[in-house]
């Protein structure tokens, strides 16, 4: 298949690319990587008619600390992302997971902004903002906005932004003193979309937990953080016991999906088994 007929845009700024945005609307089509949307647009599920390549804008690429936050262009490829010095100390669950999308191939031109805007339910880096509370940024003909990534997707491939609106970057929080992570997923073969993924943090202190953050996705529409679930688990001993009460309070509060190919029950015990992976991992401080 082949795509249909395009007008084709490469802007050099952020102020061209949403200037395009506006002039044309509803049939302009914003792509980076590739990687989601040139498949949909051979197979003509998406035909955008003004197709605005955001690759000439370089500015969207850094990636950078500032303060106690670990700022991501929208334009960062997962490869440069799993593999970034900086990332891989500030916040490793982040590159862990990064390392994980899809094929070596795919990692070299898929981006960060990409995943999140696609908002597909099973991939790992919306499931990674959720967990860690990120904040979306977002730039528009009004100005800038941040969204936070829980309020971002609202569901299946359908997020809070608005048609002549690009993800410009993402914040997420540095990991914290004593800070360790786990992210498990199950997929049928290595590169496939995950049928179930669990992230989490820990703070382990005495032999405590001090934090919690779990967050679930390819389970459901959206990916989800268990907020509600980890909260009683402070103070908790930071044991396998503890660890298996928590999978099984995650995996019964989860909304799962029952689809015919996958069932719900076989998904929420997938759920359970990589939760209670995950917070081994990170209880055991094994994470790096």
């Amino acid at each position: 298949m082949k795509p249909a007929v395009f007008a084709y845009h490469r802007p050099t700024s952020i102020d061209d690319a949403l200037a395009l945005l506006d002039q044309y609307g509803f049939d302009a089509k914003v792509i980076a990587g590739g990687q989601s949307l040139a498949p949909m647009m051979n197979m003509r599920f998406a035909q955008p008619a003004q197709l605005v390549d955001l690759n000439g804008v370089r500015e969207l690429a850094e990636i950078a600390r500032r303060g106690d936050t670990l700022v991501v262009g929208a334009l960062a490829r997962h490869h440069d992302v799993a593999t970034s010095a900086l990332v891989r100390e500030v916040c490793p669950l982040l590159a862990e997971a990064a390392a994980t999308v899809g094929h070596y191939a795919i990692r070299q031109r898929g981006t960060l902004g990409g995943s999140l805007a696609h908002a597909d339910p099973a991939a790992q880096l919306p499931l990674v903002a959720v967990t860690l509370g990120a904040r979306i940024q977002v730039a528009g003909p009004r100005g800038t906005r941040e969204i936070a990534a829980s309020d971002f997707t609202l569901g299946t491939m359908t997020t809070a932004l608005d048609p002549e609106e690009i993800i410009t970057a993402v914040h997420f929080p540095c990991r914290g003193v004593n800070e360790a992570h786990g992210f498990e997923l199950f997929s049928r073969r290595h590169g496939d979309f995950a049928i179930a993924a669990c992230a989490v943090t820990t703070v382990v202190t005495d032999g405590r937990l001090a934090a919690l953050r779990i967050g679930v996705g390819g389970v459901g529409d959206v990916p989800v953080a268990l907020d509600a679930v980890a909260a009683p688990f402070i103070g908790a001993a930071a044991d396998g016991q503890t660890c298996a009460r928590i999978a099984q309070d995650v995996a019964a509060a989860v909304e799962v999906a029952d689809d015919p190919r996958i069932g719900a029950a076989y998904r929420r015990e997938l759920v359970e088994t990589l939760c209670a992976r995950g917070l081994a991992r990170a209880c055991n401080g094994s994470a790096t």
